[in-house]
């Protein structure tokens, strides 16, 4: 049993032979569109360039801001659009995006023009890259037809602020990987890759809209309100609390509430916005903590499901290593005290898949522990 992952750089000719595809082929995805899949989202109409160039007086002329990965320039008549600068390395590596007519092309654009009037100087640099993108947000109406899967830019697409494209296209792979993996080794069900583009696409979809093409509308809405030329007083009291508003990123919280292969809550939902805790809830992210051999706990999750025991009784641990092993699902226990920091998890009992996500968690096992794994191998 194979999968086959194009990945635009050239053409496969084991497609047709593979048990699964894997179209990773970007955003003009050859694959999405042999399968008919449609995209939706917010279009801005707007032309977008990029520019990718070195210069180490430039880095040399932002020392006087505070250290930064990235830099933005906001002005009234961007709408809301940014240009900003933004480091590849420490030293002389930038790249540069900034809004520009439409009809812009290679041969009637300055380049260099447009870096010096965001930077508001002139700078020796040299160009390694110059293009233009259309500034939108596109999200395939479905991630699966058939054997046939789409992630990253295949699936989803939409301005680079705030790395949230690479983290979505990470958290696909993460996803879909091990998925794949336990369908190939038959204790995976088709339920469980189905739940694929039910888990990830509504967590792109609010991540787009809600955390991305709403702040640029927000970022409008201020300076059309604010403008320092018209008092600049109450445009830096506004600024200030503009600059300590985080509250877009501190609620960004993905998690599969609603997920069919989860043993989440009643009416839950799949959602990007959510919230932080320690606590280990199904559907959520599993957080980071140390064990008594003071190794973090992601230092010793296995490769397949992972049951945390904390003081749990030993009955207990071998009513779940039964169930998996009947149903040839791969089970690691990790055995520790519940005290110091594993408190924290408000569960002596955790279920952890192999993507890091909590499916169960609680005090005493569930009444059927083997329906549980069925549930959360998609093969009920």
């Amino acid at each position: 049993m194979r999968v086959a992952i194009d990945d635009a750089r050239g053409g496969r000719s084991d497609i047709l032979e593979a048990d699964y595809v894997v179209g990773c082929d970007g955003s003009r995805s050859t694959i999405r569109a042999q399968m008919g899949i449609e995209r939706e989202g917010t279009d801005f109409d707007q032309l977008m360039a990029l520019v990718v160039f070195r210069s180490s007086e430039l880095h040399e002329a932002l020392k006087r801001f505070p250290p930064r990965s990235t830099y933005r320039v906001m002005h009234p008549d961007l709408n809301g659009y940014w240009r900003f600068f933004g480091r590849i390395d420490v030293g002389e590596g930038w790249f540069f995006h900034a809004p520009v007519d439409k009809g812009t092309a290679l041969e009637n654009f300055d380049a260099k023009s447009q870096l010096y009037k965001a930077a508001g100087f002139s700078f020796a640099c040299e160009l390694d890259h110059v293009g233009f993108w259309d500034l939108r947000v596109a999200v395939a109406q479905s991630y699966q037809t058939g054997r046939v899967f789409i992630a990253g830019d295949a699936a989803h697409t939409h301005p680079p602020y705030g790395a949230f494209g690479l983290n979505n296209g990470l958290e696909d792979a993460a996803n879909l990987g091990w998925k794949l993996a336990a369908a190939l080794k038959n204790w995976g069900g088709d339920r469980l890759l189905r739940s694929y583009g039910q888990e990830r696409r509504p967590i792109f979809k609010e991540t787009a809209e809600d955390f991305i093409a709403s702040r640029i509308k927000r970022d409008g809405a201020f300076l059309d309100r604010y403008a320092p030329d018209h008092d600049r007083a109450e445009f830096e009291r506004a600024w200030k609390d503009w600059r300590a508003d985080v509250s877009f990123r501190v609620n960004y919280e993905p998690h599969y509430d609603g997920s069919p292969v989860i043993h989440g809550p009643p009416g839950g939902v799949s959602s990007a916005h959510g919230t932080h805790a320690y606590k280990a809830a199904a559907g959520h992210h599993l957080a980071p903590q140390m064990l008594s051999t003071q190794k973090n706990v992601f230092e010793e999750l296995g490769g397949g499901f992972t049951l945390l025991a904390f003081d749990a009784p030993g009955g207990a641990v071998a009513r779940f290593e039964r169930a998996a092993r009947a149903l040839n699902v791969p089970l690691k226990t990790i055995r520790d005290s519940f005290c110091g920091e594993r408190t924290a998890y408000e569960s002596r009992l955790i279920l952890v898949r192999p993507d890091q996500y909590v499916v169960w968690a609680g005090d005493a096992p569930p009444e059927n522990v083997g329906a549980l794994i069925r549930k959360v191998t998609g093969r009920e």
